[in-house]
């Protein structure tokens, strides 16, 4: 089991509360961006600046039990499908019985930013925002190993 972060539009205070959560359950922490991103992680995966290449290597990487940390609804979609646990920087799991109807929002706000039509963007984030992004991926960590003794204890 791995953490895998979506490094290219990762808020860095989730990129530090994965970097800290990871070693107190015994977790590697893996980033992955493109090459105008210096970030600082033992298992950092550069890739190219062409689009989607991140998501589809972090596709490539993830296994079974992982927890993929992305905003990207099309990327929680596949890697739900290949048995991951994926969370928001928000602290959202992304779960089968959301999912759907994730990507149908989604479509329906880009067609109307096709015909000219404005979304708003997201609010900015605050502590609250990490103390529930926190919380929710130390949930999935304790569900994940339920007789694994952490090791910060």
């Amino acid at each position: 089991m791995k953490i895998i972060v979506d490094a290219d539009a990762c808020p860095k205070t989730v990129l530090q509360i994965c970097q800290k959560l990871g070693p107190k359950y015994d977790v590697s922490v893996w980033t992955v961006a493109n090459f105008n991103h210096d970030i600082k992680s033992d298992h950092h995966v550069i890739v190219g600046n062409t689009s989607q290449e991140a998501d589809l290597k972090i596709l490539n990487i993830t296994q079974k039990n992982d927890i993929i940390i992305t905003q990207d609804w099309g990327l929680a979609a596949m890697v739900l499908g290949k048995q991951a646990r994926c969370i928001s920087p928000d602290g959202r799991e992304y779960q089968s019985g959301n999912i759907d109807f994730l990507l149908e929002e989604r479509e329906i706000k880009a067609k109307y930013r096709r015909s000219g039509g404005r979304t708003r963007g997201p609010k900015k984030r605050n502590e609250k925002d990490d103390r529930r992004f926190e919380a929710s991926l130390e949930m999935i960590l304790n569900n994940l190993n339920p007789n694994r003794e952490q090791s910060s204890k």
